[in-house]
């Protein structure tokens, strides 16, 4: 038994032997780490990552601990904080089942460090693990081999709901059912590895050891440097190289299927879709034609060459699977059966999850593989077989769960026989009694422990480590790396992601200096292509409306800054009461920022209203989480910079308070400057593909439309100077304007540069010429030299605004204006976006593409 902490004797020794290997420690650095190690108390019984068998410290925990001791004091905290603001800013998050709002993801400040010695032993057993898995799934829906001979009971198949008989008989893509397989790892009593649980559905995790390695490297950069921790980039590279060489094209696309924003691991899908450069799509992304699977698109249907699943199988077809399911494709399954698309992992991969199977691998592994099993899974005993059943029954220490990964029995979470009352340990052996084949025994596994830091305190953590393998052409490589979860709770059995719950990265060291490798590719025959992109039809629709939502915010705003403005300005034009107060809130009213009760309001409660009321559809805030929500759906597409900013708009406008006019001016000012950064970031950082363009084409539409309502509602036939003052300052054209006419406001050439001057970027016109570019640039559907509907709205709204008349261009004429901007959108919506069931493959010349 490993001893539970270094006497004091021993801790000197330890030190200068870590003081020989690395240089001298200073007086604060010792003294920290004397007393990380002397404090630390390990869990009696359970092994711990600090300390080997003999119970000294591994050296390279010790190497890094006394690196990190060094710090000088609150210098970690500040380092961690500064590195996981990255969490805030780009909205790395993760949802508990059953939960709405997402959560922050939760990360520890101490990795997980695994040496080369037993590392090289968990990746072959987990290399085994998943030839092992995939030999299995052949078999299983091939051969049927291990059944015919006795070595597998049928029922242990047949009887999870995983398992999928339409799959029998269909071709794997690549010759293969897993691409992705990974492996629940903690050590057993003896310190030994074994195996929790394996994942052959769609493993998650992968991606969010992406973000955990990117936080950790740049918390404590010189140590995860020094420490020659191997990189993650070429397992990645594998992986997509793997899913690309199941495809039948050369240059394939490959869809990421994902539940859709409301996953709870959506974020993570979207990282490795943009990381991998993958299409994120969701089941009405996709329609099957012709026993083939093809992505709507702006430019009609594209081929999607491989899917890489995360969709549960029973979920991805309605009309073959679950008829309820709204995340499928109808006729998917037909077009896998087929090999009209590679799906990875293959649907009915996760009969192979089940527990009902631990107890006949290390058979299974000899008939298989000719191997012995190189790591054992947690002891189970099935209730399928009549000795097993019994010893389940009559063993109170065991677990008692269901067989097929079902949620426990009637819904319960796995129970401990001995912690049940006498009436639910009989019902629980009459259910046994009732269906043995749902239930399995285990032994209870306590999770060994790992260091993590509090408050500056080194305290002992139950982890449980996923660890990935991917399958390439030369078989299967292990990710060197993987997904760690730790608890808070110290008698932890099992661990998921939910309260008291924190991950932490994995360091696996490797022998000597690490090469730095990202995923660019080694070949120097890469065609050079310049196209826009393929850009999904639901992409489109969700691009487009943030741009109109985030304009519809800033317009808004400005309005509040007006009403703001015009009490504290004594020279400005007085806005804030009489006949233009009325326009001003009547407008707000228009669009939904106040409602009817506030309007009659003076102008500092009108302007708190539109901001922060969260009853008004249209006010500020909502306006802003309606564009948060929106852009969550499509976080691959949006750079970690455009979610920063967007969430730090959000943040700045949740605190209301009771604001004084300076206060509300100030918050408004803070939120234009914002949205002015969001606005500049999407003009020179966004690629001009077509993506940019529905998101320019979304603002400038709802910017035509409220300049137009500006106009009708302040320069019509009566207005006043205060209205002409309102609107050029609405309209950001007051500088301009005083530039251009030195001798005052006057209606018609207000109107004039507000509505037709195509040289102010604030104007009807300009928004015009704008949208006209975008449409030209965008595909169409049909190579006949017609127009398509959008076209044909703008290209007449254009003619109308080159020729009208200023002097003339009464608020009629600006509502008509205002109307063809509506349907424009409508038409927009209706040609590009998500098309329905009669949806066809695009017409090219030379056939379909």
């Amino acid at each position: 038994m490993a001893r539970h902490h270094i006497p004091s004797e021993d801790m000197t020794a330890e030190l200068s032997h870590l003081e020989r290997r690395r240089g001298n420690l200073d007086a604060a650095g010792r003294s920290r780490l004397s007393r990380w190690l002397s404090d630390y108390r390990p869990l009696p019984g359970v092994p711990d990552e600090l300390f080997d068998h003999t119970g000294r410290p591994r050296p390279y925990w010790l190497e890094f601990l006394g690196d990190l001791a060094e710090y000088p004091e609150g210098d970690i905290r500040a380092r961690f904080n500064l590195a996981t603001r990255h969490i805030r800013d780009a909205g790395v998050s993760h949802r508990v089942w059953g939960e709405e709002a997402e959560r922050s993801w939760p990360l520890g400040q101490a990795p997980l460090i695994l040496g080369p010695v037993e590392w090289a032993q968990i990746a072959a057993a987990v290399e085994q693990r998943a030839r092992l898995m995939e030999s299995l799934l052949k078999d299983i829906y091939g051969e049927g081999r291990m059944v015919r001979q006795g070595a597998l009971p049928a029922a242990a198949i047949t009887g999870s709901p995983d398992f999928i008989r339409a799959v029998r008989g269909a071709p794997a893509p690549g010759g293969r059912y897993l691409q992705l397989y990974a492996a629940d790892l903690g050590r057993g009593p003896d310190g030994r590895w074994w195996v929790l649980g394996d994942r052959t559905q769609a493993p998650s995790g992968a991606g969010y050891e992406l973000e955990n390695r990117l936080v950790l490297s740049r918390a404590y950069p010189n140590l995860y440097n020094a420490m020659n921790v191997r990189r993650l980039a070429p397992f990645f590279d594998d992986l997509r190289k793997g899913l690309a060489a199941c495809a039948e094209r050369h240059d394939p696309r490959i869809c990421l299927l994902t539940p859709g924003p409301y996953s709870e691991t959506y974020f993570e899908q979207a990282h490795l879709a943009r990381y991998l450069g993958f299409l994120l799509v969701e089941g009405d992304d996709l329609v099957v034609r012709d026993g083939r699977v093809w992505v709507r698109t702006i430019a009609g249907l594209k081929r999607a060459d491989v899917i890489l699943r995360r969709v549960d199988a029973d979920f991805i077809d309605p009309l073959e699977l679950n008829s309820t399911s709204r995340l499928g494709v109808p006729g998917l399954m037909e077009a896998v059966r087929g090999g009209g698309v590679a799906m990875l992992n293959m649907p009915g991969s996760a009969v192979v999850e089940s527990r009902a199977l631990l107890g006949f691998l290390p058979g299974l592994c000899r008939r298989l593989l000719g191997e012995d099993l190189l790591i054992p899974s947690v002891a189970t005993w099935w209730c399928g077989q009549a000795y097993e059943q019994s010893r389940v029954e009559n063993d109170p220490d065991l677990v008692i769960s269901s067989a097929f990964n079902l949620p426990g029995p009637d819904g319960a979470a796995s129970r401990v026989m001995s912690e049940l009352s006498p009436a639910e340990r009989a019902e629980l052996l009459a259910r046994i009694a009732d269906r043995p084949a749902d239930f399995v025994g285990q032994e209870v596994a306590r999770l060994s422990t790992t260091p993590v830091l509090r408050d500056d305190r080194l305290e002992p953590a139950p982890f449980v480590l996923r660890v990935f393998a991917a399958a390439t052409e030369d078989g299967f490589t292990v990710m060197p790396a993987g997904f760690c979860r730790t608890s808070d709770r110290p008698d932890a059995r099992a661990i998921s992601m939910g309260e008291g719950t924190r991950t932490a990265d994995v360091w696996v060291i490797g022998e000597g200096p690490v090469e730095r490798v990202t995923l660019m590719t080694s070949q120097d025959d890469v065609q050079v292509r310049r196209v826009l992109g393929y850009l999904p039809g639901r992409a489109a629709d969700n691009l487009f409306w943030l741009g109109r939502y985030l304009e519809r915010a800033e317009a808004t705003l400005r309005l509040a800054r007006s009403l703001c403005a015009s009490l504290m300005d004594a020279d400005a034009a007085v806005h804030g009461a009489g006949e233009t107060l009325a326009r001003l809130q009547e407008l707000l009213f228009a669009w939904g920022a106040l409602g009817e009760e506030a309007v009659s309001r003076r102008a500092l409660d009108a302007a708190r209203t539109a901001l922060h009321d969260e009853a008004a559809y249209g006010s500020v805030i909502n306006l802003v989480r309606k564009a948060r929500r929106t852009a969550s759906s499509m976080r691959e597409r949006l750079s970690a910079d455009f979610w920063s900013l967007l969430v730090a708009l959000e943040r700045g406008l949740t605190s209301p308070g009771t604001l004084s006019e300076a206060e509300a001016l100030a918050q408004v000012e803070q939120a234009l400057q914002s949205l002015a950064a969001l606005a500049g970031l999407t003009q020179e950082n966004m690629n001009r593909a077509s993506g940019w363009r529905f998101l320019d084409m979304g603002r400038r539409i709802e910017r035509g439309i409220n300049t137009c309502r500006f106009a009708r509602t302040l320069a019509g036939e009566a207005a006043t100077l205060d209205d002409l003052d309102l609107l050029l300052d609405l309209a950001d054209s007051q500088i301009t304007y005083r530039a251009r006419y030195l001798v005052g406001l006057a209606l018609t050439p207000v109107r004039d540069m507000v509505m037709l001057d195509p040289f102010n970027t604030r104007s009807l016109a300009f928004q015009v010429e704008t949208l006209k570019a975008h449409l030209a640039a965008l595909p169409t559907l049909v190579d006949d030299g017609m127009l398509e509907e959008p076209a044909r709205i703008l290209v007449l709204l254009a003619t109308e605004v080159e020729t009208a008349d200023a002097a003339t261009l009464g608020s009629n004429r600006a509502f008509a204006f205002e109307d063809a901007l509506t349907r424009l959108s409508v038409a927009i919506g209706d040609r590009y976006f998500l098309q329905g069931a009669n949806a066809v493959p695009t017409v090219k010349l030379g056939g379909l593409s």
